[in-house]
Order: C-alpha cells, then structure tokens, then sequence
C-alpha cells in the first residue's frame, strides 16, 4: 500500500510540473525595445484605478541571469532591474 501510495504521488508531481511548465512564458529582450515596468511600490497609497505598470522605457542592455538594464527616454537616465519586473509592450 505505501509503494502504491509512492507511486501515487510521483505520477502526481510529474503531472503537475507538466501543466506548470506548460504555462511559463519565455520572455527574450533585445536593445531598443520598449517595455513596461511593473511599480511595487503603489501599496503606500493604493487606489483603485492607478495602474502598476509605468511608462514605456527603452532596453538599454541585457546583462546575464536576467538582469535588464533600462532608459527613460525623457530623461536619459538609466538603471538596472530584475528581467521579471519587466513586460514587453
């Protein structure tokens, strides 16, 4: 019963991981590319109808592990986030 139960589980993993895989979205940026930044810090005043993605900003450069270095296009100014915080437009 307790093999049974082993075997149960595994199958159960197995099958669960596939669906999730399923799921995940590649995301591959390039230089020049306009995307979205996601705002986190929104919850110190939260309304309703105030967006938590701002501006469209420029990829600058894309450092390794995920690390994306962004430009305002008004400003000039530029700073690195996490390639997650990031959604193309």
């Amino acid at each position: 019963m307790r093999l049974n139960a082993y075997s149960s589980s595994k199958l159960y993993k197995e099958c669960t991981k596939k669906y999730h895989d399923k799921k995940i979205v590649e995301r591959n940026f390039h230089p020049g590319q306009f995307v979205l930044l996601f705002n986190s810090r929104l919850r110190l005043f939260p309304r309703k109808l105030k967006s938590k993605w701002s501006d469209p900003y420029v990829v600058k450069e894309v450092k390794p592990y995920g690390a994306i270095e962004l430009e305002d296009p008004k400003s000039h100014r530029s700073w690195v986030v996490n390639g997650q915080r990031v959604n193309p437009t």
